[in-house]
C-alpha cells in the first residue's frame, strides 16, 4: 500500500495521516469494507460486513468468514483481480452471514492493492447489502411475468399453467392453483365464503428442479379433486377470503391429523406457505398455494401483497376464459342441434360426415334428397366463433333446405341464398351502435352440388368456398374447374357459374370446409387418402382426420364424403309416350302392370293410376313432345312426366260449377309431395307417394 508524503513543517507524521484516514474510512464508511492479503485471508473489515464485530474472523479466508453459494467461483474471481486482470465492479454474490439468519445478496467490488514494484499486497473489497433491493426487483419481475403471461389464452387450463410458470422459480419454489370444479365446467363461481364441501380441482402445479415430493397437504395430482380439510389455512382463506402467510414445520398443528402431509413436508423441505383465494367481485374461483423450500428465504408481508395482486390478475383471466368456455359450449350445442342428427339414406349416393369440434361453430353440412333420385350435397361455413356464428349458420342452412325443395339449379340456389345473406347483413348493420354486433363483419361461404344418378353427372356451384375434391373409382383425381363466386356476405354481385362433371359409378367426392384445406399440401393429402382401395367411407373420413395438422383439429371443421352410385334397373321403369288423346289410358295400363309386378298394394296402385292419368293428360293437352313417363321405387314411389314445354301448371281450387281445373288438386291430395323442375329440354312434373309399411319391396 502506498502512502502520500506529508510536506515538511506540517506537524503531522506521514504515517499518522494514513492511520487516521483508514480508521475514519473503516469506522464511518456507508459500505462494508474488506482488506484481504494475497492468500485471500481477511486482514481488516468494518462492522457493516456482518453488522457485528469481525475480530474473530481476522486471518480466515473470506469464503470461511462468509458462507457463499459459490465460494469457489468467488475465489477464482478475486484471484484474477490479484493477477492484474483488472478490478471487479458491482458483482452480485449470494450467501449467508454467520450471525444474521437468512440468505443475503451482496454487491461486491474488488480492487488490487499494489506495493513497490507492482507487487500485489492484497485486495480491497467494497460490499453493499442489496438483499431488499434485489427482493423488490424479483417481486417486480415476478409480477411483470404474471402480467405478460396470464390473460393471453381463453383456455382455463392454459391460463393456470401460465400463472404457475410465471411464479416458479422466480418467486416460489412450488406453486399449486386449484379451481372450483363447477367453474371449470362453465358454471358461475359461488359467492364467498366457499362452502366447506366445495370440490376443488387442481388446474396446474409447478416446482423448482431442486424440490422433490408433492405439495404438503395435497392428496391428488393435476386434474384431481379434493375438498378443503377443515381447520387449515386453505379452508380459512376460502372462508374469509383473506390471504394467509404460514410458517411450516414438522410440528405445525393443522398438519397433525395428516401424517402423509407431514411426510410430504419433509420431502419437499417446504418451510413457508402463502395461501391466496382467487376472488372476483366477491365470488370465489379457487385457491392459490405458494411454497418456499430448502434454503430459500421465507415469504414476508411484501410477498403476500404480491401474491394477492398476482392472484387477482389470475382470477380475472380465469373468469374470462370461463365465460368464453361457456359461450363456446352453448354455441357448439346450438350448432349440433341445427345440423343433421343422423346420416340420411339417399337413393343412389352413399354419404358420411365428419364434424370436428373446435373454435369454429359456424360450419355446416347437409345431404338433401331431391326429386328424380337426385341428391344435393352442401357444405358451408360462417366465419368466426361463438353463439352468433352458430345462429347465422342455422339461418343459412334453413334457407338452403327451402331453396333445394324448389328444384332450383345450384347457381340459382346460391344466388337466392346470397340475397338472404344480404338481408341478414343489412339487419345487423341497422342494430343500435351500442349493440356488440353492430360493427361485427359477417363472412360466409357455401358449396352446393347436385348428383343425378341417371346421367351420372354432378353439377357444382360455389360461393366463396373451396370446390369439392373428386377421385374416380380407379384412384385418379377427377379435375373440377368450378369458378369461385363471391362470398355470401360479400359486396361483390357477380353471378355464380356452375360446372358439370360426369362421374364413373363409385367415384368419391369430398366437400370440405376451408379449415381442412388451409395448407398447400392439403388437397394432395386428402385425394391420396381417398384413393386407398377397400376402405369404407367412415374409414376414409377417419383417415383424413388422422392426417390433419394439430392446429386444424383445434379450429373445428366439417367434411362430407359421398360415393356415387346408380339406381337399379329393377326399380326404374321408363316409357316414351305418344302425344295422343289415348295416351293417358295407355299410361294407366303400363303403370298398373309395373306396380303389380313390384308387389305394391292395390290402394297404392289405384292412387298412382289416377296421378299418372292426370299428369299425362296435362302433358298431352298443354305440353309438347317428347313425352316420357318414369316410375322410381325406393323408400317412396316417384312418378315423373316429362314434356318439352317450359310452361308450368298451377294448382287451382275449382268452383263447384266448374267442369275442369281439378287435376293438380287431386294430385296434391294423393301424393305426399309434388312439384316441377325445369331443364334445357323442357320440364318434369313429379310426385312422391309414401309407401305402406317400411317402404321396402
Amino acid at each position: 500500500m502506498s502512502y502520500t508524503e506529508t510536506p515538511a513543517g506540517s506537524g503531522t507524521p506521514p504515517g499518522g495521516l494514513d492511520d487516521a484516514l483508514l480508521k475514519t474510512l473503516f469506522a464511518q464508511s456507508a459500505v462494508g469494507l474488506l482488506v484481504l492479503d494475497p492468500r485471500l485471508r481477511l486482514v481488516r473489515a468494518n462492522s457493516l460486513v456482518e453488522g457485528v464485530g469481525t475480530e474473530e474472523y481476522i486471518g480466515l479466508r473470506v469464503t470461511e468468514a462468509v458462507r457463499l453459494d459459490d465460494p469457489q467461483g468467488f475465489e477464482q474471481l478475486l484471484e484474477r483481480v490479484l493477477a492484474g486482470e483488472g478490478p471487479v465492479r458491482e458483482h452480485l454474490v449470494r450467501g449467508r452471514l454467520r450471525r444474521i439468519p437468512g440468505d443475503r445478496i451482496f454487491l461486491v467490488s474488488a480492487y488490487r492493492l499494489d506495493g513497490p514494484g507492482d507487487t500485489a499486497l492484497g485486495l480491497l473489497g467494497a460490499v453493499v447489502d442489496v438483499t431488499e433491493r434485489e427482493r423488490a426487483r424479483a417481486r417486480e419481475t415476478a409480477l411483470a411475468a404474471v402480467r405478460d403471461a396470464v390473460g393471453g389464452s381463453l383456455d382455463v387450463a392454459a391460463t393456470c399453467r401460465a400463472f404457475v410458470d410465471a411464479l416458479v422459480p422466480g418467486f416460489a419454489d412450488l406453486a399449486v392453483i386449484e379451481v372450483v370444479d363447477e367453474v371449470l365446467r362453465g358454471a358461475d363461481p359461488p359467492v364467498g365464503p366457499l362452502p366447506p364441501d366445495t370440490s376443488l380441482r387442481c388446474a396446474a402445479s409447478g416446482r423448482c428442479d431442486t424440490v422433490r415430493g408433492d405439495e404438503p397437504g395435497r392428496t391428488r395430482p393435476v386434474g384431481g379433486t379434493r375438498r378443503l380439510p377443515p381447520r387449515t389455512p386453505y379452508a380459512l382463506a376460502a372462508a374469509d377470503l383473506r390471504p394467509r402467510l404460514v410458517p411450516l414445520t414438522a410440528d405445525t398443528p393443522w398438519l397433525a391429523p395428516d401424517p402423509a402431509g407431514v411426510h410430504r413436508l419433509a420431502e419437499t423441505g417446504a418451510h413457508s406457505l402463502i395461501v391466496v383465494p382467487l376472488t372476483l367481485r366477491g365470488a370465489v374461483l379457487g385457491l392459490v398455494s405458494l411454497y418456499r423450500c430448502g434454503a430459500t428465504e421465507p415469504f414476508d408481508d411484501e410477498d403476500v401483497s404480491l401474491a394477492g395482486t398476482a392472484a387477482t390478475r389470475a382470477a380475472l383471466a380465469i373468469d374470462n376464459a370461463r365465460r368464453y368456455e361457456r359461450e363456446h359450449v352453448i354455441a357448439s350445442t346450438v350448432q349440433r342441434r341445427l345440423l343433421p342428427q343422423a346420416e340420411r339414406r339417399q337413393a343412389a349416393v352413399e354419404t358420411v360426415h365428419v364434424l370436428l369440434p373446435g373454435r369454429d361453430s359456424g360450419c355446416w353440412f347437409d345431404t338433401i334428397a331431391l326429386s328424380g333420385a337426385r341428391t344435393a350435397l352442401v357444405v358451408g361455413g360462417v366465419a368466426g366463433e361463438g353463439l352468433q356464428s352458430a345462429i347465422a349458420m342455422g339461418q343459412l342452412r334453413t334457407v338452403v333446405q327451402a331453396l333445394a325443395g324448389l328444384d332450383l339449379e345450384p347457381e340459382e340456389v346460391l344466388a337466392r341464398l346470397k340475397e338472404t345473406a344480404d338481408r341478414l347483413a343489412h339487419e345487423r348493420a341497422a342494430l343500435p351502435p351500442s349493440d356488440s354486433l353492430h360493427g361485427e363483419e359477417l363472412r360466409a361461404g357455401c358449396v352446393y352440388g347436385v348428383y343425378d344418378p341417371f346421367t351420372r353427372t354432378c353439377t357444382v356451384a360455389r360461393a366463396g368456398h373451396p370446390a369439392p375434391l373428386i377421385v374416380g373409382p380407379d384412384g385418379r383425381v377427377v379435375p373440377l374447374d368450378a369458378p369461385e363466386g363471391p362470398g355470401l356476405f360479400a359486396a361483390d354481385s357477380a353471378l355464380f357459374a356452375p360446372v358439370t362433371v360426369t362421374l364413373e359409378e363409385g367415384s368419391l367426392l369430398a366437400f370440405c370446409t376451408a379449415e381442412l384445406l388451409a395448407d398447400e399440401h392439403a388437397e394432395e393429402r386428402i385425394t391420396r387418402t381417398l384413393a386407398r382401395p377397400g376402405r369404407s367411407l367412415q374409414q376414409l373420413g377417419d383417415d383424413i382426420v388422422y392426417a390433419l395438422p394439430d392446429d386444424t383439429r383445434s379450429a373445428g371443421a366439417a367434411l362430407l364424403l359421398a360415393r356415387t352410385g346408380t339406381v337399379s334397373d329393377h326399380r326404374v321403369a321408363t316409357w316414351d309416350l305418344a302425344q295422343e288423346r289415348t295416351t293417358p289410358a295407355t299410361a294407366r295400363l303400363l303403370v298398373r302392370d309395373r306396380l303389380q309386378g313390384w308387389g305394391l298394394d292395390e290402394d297404392t296402385v289405384d292412387s298412382t293410376e289416377l296421378i299418372v292419368s292426370e299428369l299425362v293428360t296435362n302433358a298431352v293437352r298443354y305440353g309438347t313432345p317428347p313425352l316420357r313417363l318414369r316410375l322410381l321405387l325406393d323408400t317412396t314411389l316417384t312418378c315423373e312426366v316429362h314434356d318439352g314445354s317450359t310452361a308450368s301448371p298451377h294448382l287451382r281450387h275449382a268452383r263447384t260449377v266448374d267442369e275442369g281445373g281439378r287435376g293438380l288438386f287431386i294430385v296434391s291430395r294423393l301424393a305426399a309431395h309434388w312439384g316441377a323442375r325445369h331443364g334445357p329440354d323442357g320440364k318434369v312434373l313429379w310426385t312422391e307417394q309414401d309407401l305402406p309399411g317400411d317402404g321396402t319391396h
